[in-house]
């Protein structure tokens, strides 16, 4: 024991009495409940005293006290004779294997800082992050939960067979599940009630019974080690003998001699074992077929260490329900209430779950980290050392039950076949009532230090904040008790008493506790690989492998133990996991997901620069240039639920806003204004200057806009928002010339917020200049999203009145079908003058359609040798002024008609061809609204006339956007030219592409 005492206090004080003084001050309650206990101390004076536990008594006795228990006593020789020793000793190995890998992980973490109230909750969740911590907490919780009902369900095993079997109100006939189940129902509640009251008084009082509890452990395992000197100094006792008949195991409870008859004064008499299976007289009796043709045998339970039973208890002997226990593998079948039988299909999986809880309490001294002297050496020491402990007795015990006791004996579970006597007791020294009176008290024990430690969980994951709906919970008495958790767990462990099995109890805590173990070797793996500036544990003797290890086992015995139950706690922590994301409180406690995820970002953003982004990749990263009023409020909230839906709630998306002034003048006013998602916010002399800057340089990487979304400026012809749509045009002006595409949104105020649904209704799309398939893209992207779900997609295109349209719109309804879009597609058929202005920016006539659709049959490499340039041309004219009617008069039939895929070779023969032909040509922006004899803007109202008819009642409208004039002097008229190509509709969005390809028809 001087191991795990301090050397200053070996100095100062005798060891021995130093060592006493400790153990009568002992207590195994988690961190917290000390300060409880003072509280209610009577005379009123709360006495706080510093930390003064050793590894010792802090860490040590708790861990082996929680490790130890109830599955060591009542099922640990049940494991070994049904599946063997070298199974069994896999079983131990497995799951003691994974509790020292959690350990070396766990102390890593607990060394890596201060471990305050809540224990592994507390580890986890700042390792993690609150997402994780309170999933994995409530895993925790629950698991501590259900570890109280399986106590109290193994007390109420232990009393009503081992100590007072004649207290079951039902009667149980051969282990009748129903029976026995409802004999725990009853006398666990009534037990669950009494702990709870004790634990509601004050746990001051199971403070003091700490000591007893351990005491009782201890014991009871010297007990089994002397027992099993015993038998290999001494011949076998002969008390506890089991009688077989044939190969068949009997319930010698209801007979007194393993004997057919038996001489009372000389006259042979039928004993009490015939009349269980004959009727009548020895001379006319009608007996058991079975019972006739075999005889009666009678061994020792406990054969002895140098016996040789070892060589029988080698290898399973797994059976199934209602088999009858017998020391051959292959066994019969019997309703017969006079056999031991099986009362469960064994297997080696179901071994597995209900063992795996015997090994769990390795967070007893993490949990218990503010009241050590030295936490971070002795969490580490105490708690290996507890495993390795508790490993070799297991491993031990495993070795010696099957060394040292009959197997019928090992796999009768209940002890039917030594007269009710507990198996592990037959082999105890000096009285079997050592271990049954030990392991009683050991479990009642086990159950208030349950009830005690689970509502404190649960009120520190309430009191952290991040669920909502548990905040209740975290409410207390004056002294700090947990009343309200209390209760929630009072009624949680009364379900699991309701289950009424300690074999279909265990498995589910151990899948609780499983998930605990696995997030902690996450964790740990985490914070290793990212190997952040703040991971600085003292602990060294750990590495991300063995983290990885210890996770993979974990979730191996999970799905081991049960797969249906592993599903059931997946999701839980999964559902969790999601409520905390999106309803739980904002924490940052610089947990390593986030320290992930900035490696995660890092990495994609340097792949995503490697090469450029395919068209099959394409899709619109969104930069919202939003205004904001004088408070610093939106301007158009729209603008932002538009966003959110043509995004449909994936992708980029970076709002950004100007605010004129100098930053240490606007910082202020900033910290008002609370923003969520990536929100930049430039301080600017002007906007204009504001918004350049964010349109070249908002982004990072490979992560950068592609497209720039804003407002139609409302009101722009009066005098004092000239400045306004100045700054417009010259935003246009500079997304044209960063080769970015622009969304312009009209009346905004009216678009739909995230909260209505659209009904059935058409998105209009008017496809007079091919933008490389935007334009098509972008009612596709909104149809996603629930607003506009229902609405339906139509495509306007406009014909000359020489086209042949029925062919062209066959031709676009095969190339919408080659996109996968569904869409109806109706064709305008206008005069040549009337589209004049839309003609030199790609108007999509007849044969540029044509040339398009051809391009989709060439091969890959046809394709990709071809130049695929846009013409731009920024010419628009009057066909209608009398100077240009000359010329219009001289030109070819088809000199309008300007084909949307060009090689460079033609692209500079048609611009010098225009040049020639147009030498005096200027923009129609350039003529002034009073010129006498112009018709101003006709191209504007002819097709606005045709939109208007055609899309009046559209949900929205889609058009094309011309280019805005190169000489600055017809920004003016450019702007009433869009007013009125867009006049009379509600909702208008005008589109200018980016010159690139956005949609093809390839997989």
């Amino acid at each position: 024991l001087a191991l795990f005492e301090n050397i200053d206090e070996m100095d100062s004080t005798p060891m021995v009495s130093s060592l006493l003084n400790k153990l009568a001050n002992y207590t195994n309650i988690t961190q917290g409940a000390l300060e409880h206990e003072e509280a209610e101390s009577e005379d009123g004076i709360q006495r706080v005293t510093g930390p003064q536990m050793g590894t010792f008594i802090g860490v040590f006795l708790p861990c082996m006290q929680n490790i130890l228990g109830v599955i060591l006593f009542l099922r640990l020789t049940w494991i070994v004779g049904t599946a063997g020793i070298m199974e069994a000793l896999a079983i131990v190995f497995m799951c003691c294997s994974c509790t020292m890998l959690t350990a070396i992980s766990m102390s890593a973490i607990a060394t890596n800082g201060v471990v305050p109230a809540g224990g592994s909750y507390y580890m986890i969740s700042r390792a993690l992050g609150p997402e994780f911590g309170g999933a994995v907490g409530l895993c925790v919780y629950l698991g501590t939960t259900f570890a109280g009902s399986m106590y109290i369900l193994g007390t109420m095993e232990i009393f009503l067979t081992y100590i007072m079997p004649n207290a079951a109100v039902f009667e149980a006939k051969s282990r009748e599940p129903t029976g026995m189940q409802n004999n725990m129902r009853i006398y666990g509640t009534f037990c669950l009630v009494i702990m709870t009251l004790v634990v509601f008084v004050g746990v001051k009082y199971v403070n003091k019974m700490a000591l007893v509890f351990l005491s009782c452990v201890m014991l009871s395992i010297m007990a089994i080690y002397a027992g099993v000197i015993q038998s290999a100094i001494k011949p076998p006792n002969s008390q506890h003998r089991v009688c077989l008949l044939g190969n068949r195991t009997l319930q010698n409870s209801r007979f007194d001699k393993c004997e057919k008859t038996e001489l009372i004064n000389n006259v042979t008499t039928p004993t009490q074992l015939w009349k269980l299976f004959c009727k009548g007289g020895i001379e006319n009796a009608t007996c058991d077929e079975y019972f006739t043709h075999n005889n009666l045998t009678e061994i020792q339970a406990v054969r002895g260490l140098l016996s040789g039973v070892i060589s029988d208890n080698m290898w399973g002997h797994y059976g199934q329900y209602r088999d009858i226990v017998s020391p051959e593998r292959a066994s019969d079948k019997s309703h017969d209430s006079h056999y031991v039988l099986h009362d469960v299909t064994t297997f080696f999986t179901l071994l597995v779950g209900i063992y795996f809880p015997s090994v769990t309490g390795i967070m007893a001294g993490s949990n218990r980290s503010g009241d050590l002297r030295d936490p971070q050496r002795s969490i580490p020491t105490g708690t290996i050392m507890a495993i390795a402990t508790t490993s070799i007795i297991y491993l031990s015990c495993v070795v010696l039950f099957g060394a040292c006791i009959e197997g019928v004996v090992l796999r009768d579970k209940y002890g039917e076949s030594v007269n009710g006597t507990l198996a592990v007791a037959t082999l105890a020294w000096p009285s079997s009532w050592v271990i049954v009176i030990g392991s009683f008290f050991s479990c009642c024990g086990a159950g208030l230090q349950s009830l005690t430690g689970a509502p404190r969980i649960l009120q520190a994951i309430a009191r952290d904040g991040i669920m909502p709906f548990l905040q209740v919970f975290g409410h207390s008495k004056s002294n700090g008790e947990p009343t309200w958790a209390l209760l929630l767990t009072a009624a949680i462990c009364e379900i699991g008493i309701l289950i009424g099995s300690l074999d279909h109890v265990a498995p589910i805590l151990s899948m609780f506790f499983l998930m605990c173990y696995l997030f902690v070797n996450l964790a740990c793996a985490v914070q290793t690989l990212l190997r952040t500036p703040n991971w600085r544990p003292r602990f060294k003797f750990y590495h991300w492998s063995l983290s990885f290890l210890g996770m993979s086992l974990s979730l191996s015995l999970m799905f081991v133990s049960s797969w249906y139950y592993a599903f059931v706690v997946i999701l839980f922590s999964g559902c969790i996991y999601k409520y905390i994301e999106y309803r739980g409180a904002e924490k940052e406690w610089g947990d390593g997901i986030r320290g992930l995820s900035l490696n995660a970002a890092q990495y994609a953003l340097i792949k995503l620069e490697e090469a450029p982004p395919h068209t099959k990749n394409w899709r619109p990263q969104l930069l919202v240039l939003l205004k904001l009023d004088s408070d610093l409020g939106v301007k158009h909230p729209c603008l932002l639920s538009f966003t959110s839906q043509l995004k449909a709630g994936k992708g980029l998306t970076i709002v950004c806003s100007v605010l004129e002034g100098t930053y240490m003048n606007i910082k202020a006013a900033m910290a008002k204004e609370k923003t969520k998602g990536f929100c930049h916010v430039v301080v600017s002399s002007n906007q204009r200057d504001g918004f350049s800057h964010l349109i070249q340089s908002a982004g990072l990487g490979g992560m950068k806009h592609n497209s720039v979304l804003m407002a139609w400026p409302a009101n722009w012809k009066q005098a004092e928002s000239s400045l306004s749509w100045k700054n417009f045009i010259e935003t246009i002006r500079e997304t044209t010339a960063a080769h970015q595409a622009l969304l312009v949104a009209k009346n905004i105020d009216k678009f739909p917020t995230n909260q209505d649904r659209l009904d059935e209704g058409t998105i209009d799309v008017w496809w007079i200049v091919h933008d490389g398939g935007l334009l098509m893209l972008l009612p596709f992207l909104l149809r996603q999203h629930k607003v506009w779900r229902r609405c339906k997609m139509r495509i306007f295109t406009v014909a000359q009145m020489d086209d042949n349209s029925i062919q062209m719109k066959k031709d676009l309804q095969m190339f919408l079908y080659h996109l996968r879009l569904d869409a109806k597609v109706e064709v305008v058929e206008m005069h040549a003058g009337d589209i004049s202005a839309f003609t030199y920016e790609k108007t999509l006539v007849m044969e540029q359609r044509s040339q398009m659709l051809k391009q989709m049959q060439l091969s890959k490499t046809e394709r990709e040798r071809e130049c695929v340039l846009l013409f731009q041309a920024q010419l628009i004219h009057d066909r209608n002024t009398k100077s240009h009617a000359t010329l219009n008069d001289k030109a070819t039939p088809t000199s309008d008609r300007v084909h949307m895929t060009w090689t460079k070779e033609k692209l500079i023969s048609e611009r010098n061809r225009h040049r020639e032909a147009h030498m005096t040509v200027r923009d129609i922006f350039n003529m002034k609204p009073d010129q006498t004899n112009v018709r101003r803007m006709h191209t504007a109202v002819k097709l606005n006339e045709v939109v208007v008819k055609k899309s009046k009642g559209a949900k929205l409208v889609l058009l094309n956007m011309p280019g805005p004039p190169k000489n600055k002097g017809g920004d003016e008229n450019y702007m009433e030219f869009l007013e009125v190509l867009t006049e009379g509709l509600e909702r208008v969005l005008l589109v200018r592409g980016s010159s690139r390809e956005v949609i093809t028809i390839y997989s």
